[in-house]
């Protein structure tokens, strides 16, 4: 591997198309695909990415790369778009019932689409509740269901297929 973009670049490629539940098998990976990392680098590589580990419904682990991890745009994708929400992976539906919103989401992507949605400090929502692949948000009394679903499309694809 030449340098540190195109080792972060294979990092996020792997992550993305792979349920991988360790830092030796991420290094597996990565050699395998001409990458030979230290475990002190993978380390520090997972982290300024914001790479997570999640548990998954078998009881084991994998990694995710969270909604709100901007950074990887900005290092990883230089001379391409940024990826907007209509690109992110995981998002399956939304539902909307009085001012309660429930968003269905891949296996471990829930908890950082609620931190995304937390973290904007957003008056229309009141808080959040992440399992593994749902997402509860209250919302505030008198929100219309279009300014909800407004709202969230500044995070999830949403369109009339996933309503």
């Amino acid at each position: 591997m030449k340098n540190k973009k195109e080792r972060l670049q294979l990092i996020l490629s792997l992550v993305k198309k792979n349920s991988i539940g360790s830092q030796h098998e991420l290094a597996q990976l990565l050699k395998e695909n001409g990458c030979d990392v230290t475990q002190a680098t993978l380390s520090r590589d997972l982290k300024s990415m914001k790479i997570t580990k999640v548990a998954t419904n078998d009881g084991g682990y994998m990694y995710i790369i969270p909604d709100n991890n901007r950074l990887q745009d900005s290092m990883l994708m230089s001379g391409r778009h940024s990826m907007t929400a209509h690109q992110q992976v995981g998002f399956i539906s939304i539902k909307i019932s009085g001012n309660i919103v429930v968003i269905k989401t891949r296996n471990g992507y829930a908890a950082g689409l609620a931190y995304d949605i937390d973290m904007s400090h957003s008056d229309e929502v009141l808080g959040t509740i992440a399992g593994a692949d749902t997402v509860f948000a209250i919302m505030r009394e008198g929100l219309s269901h279009e300014e909800a679903l407004k709202f969230f499309a500044r995070f999830i694809p949403i369109d009339q297929t996933h309503l």
